[in-house]
């Protein structure tokens, strides 16, 4: 599990970090998680940063019917966390749970904070992690509020081909936005 990591943070910002790399690494508890266990709730502060080995993840909310908004489908290869609350120490405003069992790397905020100290170029890592995750949720606002419920499909379809087979029509149809019963019937149609 660990391999992957250091290949990860090698293809970002070289392989001129390798004697301290292992104290970064070392700083990353590998953690094996279940299926549709919480790794952070709504109104709790989240601890962790999380780097995906294997596995999905969902970050949602809830609405005032307690029904799930899902703000993104996380999956192999990159990093989830909720981090305003990571960052402040403010409670979460997301949930964030595992879809199907995860082998994750989780890094909590002293170790976070030592890795930024000891590998200043992983500031580059983390400015990727935040651009990355703004970016995905800007776009998916303004493309999804421009597009019909078919179109929010065949985009899914294009972009993330591999969560059509992956997750739950449920989980895709509240990442799209879409009623289940619309989104079953509207995937029929294609």
């Amino acid at each position: 599990m660990i391999e992957i990591l250091r290949q990860h943070i090698i293809d970002r910002i070289g392989d001129d970090v390798d004697d301290k790399l292992e104290v970064v690494l070392n700083c990353f508890k590998p953690l094996t998680i279940g299926r549709n266990k919480f790794l952070v709730k709504q109104g709790e502060v989240c601890k962790q940063v999380y780097f995906i080995a294997k596995g999905c993840l969902q970050v949602f909310v809830y609405n005032n019917d307690m029904n799930e908004t899902t703000r993104d489908i996380v999956t192999e290869g990159t990093w989830c966390s909720e981090l305003l609350s990571f960052g402040s120490g403010k409670p979460a405003t997301e949930n964030i749970r595992t879809v199907e069992p995860c082998e994750l790397l989780a890094i909590d905020r002293q170790g976070f904070q030592k890795m930024m100290e000891t590998v200043p170029q992983f500031d580059k890592v983390y400015k990727q992690i935040l651009e990355a995750s703004y970016a995905n949720s800007v776009y998916r606002i303004n493309t999804f509020v421009a597009l019909s419920a078919l179109d929010r499909i065949k985009w899914l379809m294009e972009f993330r081909p591999q969560l059509m087979t992956r997750v739950s029509s449920k989980l895709i149809a509240s990442y799209l936005g879409i009623n289940k019963d619309v989104f079953s019937r509207l995937k029929a149609k294609l």
